[in-house]
């Protein structure tokens, strides 16, 4: 009896000691070995997806049978049994043994009696078992019985831990590699006093300074001279300290006094009972992101300068050409009606610099040119359709479609003597082919003469042709004695 306390408490001292599981197993086995006079004892443990027990450990057994070995959990087999009814199975003889199936090996290695014991971890999962064997018929009475369920029992929770341990130091030792490998992720802790106590090969490798250089120092060793000046250092620990987290999106300084742009966050770090312990700080460096934001802002700004710039010309120039047209050409209705395109063109020109871009929305253009004509009141013109943007290309030609369109009501269709209805309606619809724009221009109400329904002018013609090859629009125009029907599809982008 003594003894076996002996057992005990040595294996105590080992599973204390030790983090190994396979060291910690195969002392197990050998001390319950010896403590029943055996000298043969395994462990083996469940593994379920396979159906199958792995003999993990064990003493007295040739090389190859532990650590290589696995059984089927077969249900005539008394580790099975043992396992699923929670209680320990003995084998006085395996040569009388008519309950259960001997494995092969077992008999090949010269074993008549086992006791098998089940080991549960924690919380009743299911390990494995405690196997000891004898060459020897044998009768594994209550004190045998009883110490093997005392043993197992402190198995179960060591093997529990030593599985935790190992699973933590794998989790450990991931991180620690995706840390080293993140060398553009800079991660830092400092103290209460935001004095750095770690700095990890990524902030090495962001900001210069070696982690021998950095240790000991004050964190706002990273900010730029006029971030320490404002106090921004101290505002973003303060603010982790109330907050639990704050921003950290700035321009920082390296060592050699370069500057990198960091996107990340200071998180307070705290104990079990909410005292500060410090500060972790983790920020990715994309200064090449930010610097191409940069230049891509000061681009677009230059850009919009210049196309300002050339759409304020366009219309000085149209300008120019229509005061020289007048003065040319004098005051005939070809010379109105010249100067009359020039200004819907001028128009556009205007547009396209108040949307400040190369692209105008297709509801200011038809609005702009009806108020260069009529008072446009619901009810005599309707106007509805989405937002549409079209090119300065398109914007051009559409114009002097819807010039022409407009021009041609008020001298003789809706828009003439305030009886008519004018709608103009457009829509977008998508295919295989992409988007494609449609405006209705629909009048009604009128009465033409008949020589006025027959007419055909430069108007028509820009519509029915000059849209079909500038664009690659498709056009249906129609004058009939109540006024225009138009349509007007062209794709867009």
């Amino acid at each position: 009896m003594l003894k076996r306390q002996q057992v005990l408490a040595d294996f105590g001292d080992v599973a204390l000691r030790s983090d190994d599981l396979d060291g910690v197993l195969n002392e197990a086995c050998r001390l319950v070995g010896e403590a029943l006079g055996t000298g043969r004892a395994k462990v083996l443990e469940i593994e379920h997806e396979e159906q199958s027990l792995w003999v993990r450990a064990g003493v007295g057994w040739s090389p190859g049978i532990v650590g290589h070995l696995r059984l089927p959990m077969s249900e005539h087999s008394s580790e099975t049994f043992a396992i699923e009814a929670a209680k320990p199975v003995i084998t006085q003889d395996i040569g009388k043994e008519e309950r259960f199936d001997v494995p092969p090996f077992m008999k090949e290695a010269g074993v008549v009696a086992l006791a098998n014991v089940p080991i549960f971890l924690p919380g009743g999962r299911p390990y494995g078992l405690l196997q000891v064997d004898d060459v020897r018929p044998r009768d594994f009475d209550d004190e045998d019985t009883q110490f093997l369920r005392t043993y197992a029992t402190i198995l179960g929770p060591v093997i529990d831990r030593l599985l935790l341990a190992r699973a933590l130091r794998t989790t450990e030792e991931r991180f620690r590699l995706t840390v080293e490998a993140a060398l553009d992720y800079a991660i830092l802790i400092s103290d209460p006093e935001d004095r750095i106590t770690d700095w990890l090969p990524g902030a090495a490798a962001v900001f210069g300074w070696t982690a021998e250089e950095a240790i000991g120092q004050p964190s706002a060793i990273i900010f730029t001279p006029e971030d320490r000046e404002n106090g921004q250092d101290r505002w973003e620990v303060e603010t982790a300290r109330k907050e639990g987290v704050a921003p950290n999106v700035r321009w920082h300084l390296r060592k050699d006094g370069k500057r990198v742009f960091i996107e990340g966050s200071t998180r307070a770090l705290r104990g079990p009972n909410g005292a500060l312990l410090g500060f972790l700080k983790v920020g990715q460096d994309v200064t090449e992101r930010r610097r191409s934001e940069e230049r891509l802002r000061e681009n677009a700004a230059r850009l919009e300068v210049l196309v300002g710039e050339l759409q304020h010309r366009s219309r000085n120039l149209l300008g120019v050409v229509a005061s020289v047209a007048s003065k040319t050409l004098g005051e005939d209705g070809a010379a109105a009606a010249y100067q009359a395109r020039l200004k819907a063109l001028s128009r556009a020109q205007g547009l396209l610099s108040e949307f400040g871009s190369d692209t105008a929305d297709i509801g200011a253009l038809v609005q702009a040119e009806l108020a260069a004509h009529v008072e446009v009141k619901p009810p005599k013109v309707l106007v509805s359709g989405p937002e549409v943007h079209l090119t300065s290309r398109q914007v051009q030609n559409f114009t002097l479609a819807l010039h022409e369109l407009t021009t041609n009501a008020v001298k003789y269709g809706a828009l003439r003597d305030g009886t008519g209805q004018l709608a103009i309606n457009w829509e977008v619809s998508r295919s295989e082919k992409g988007r494609r724009l449609a405006l209705t221009w629909i009048e009604s109400g009128v009465h033409l003469e008949p020589g006025q329904v027959t007419r055909r002018g430069y108007g028509r013609d820009l519509i029915e042709r000059g849209l079909s090859y500038a664009l690659r629009g498709r056009t249906e125009y129609v004058l009939g004695a109540d006024g225009v029907r138009c349509r007007i599809e062209l794709p867009i982008t």
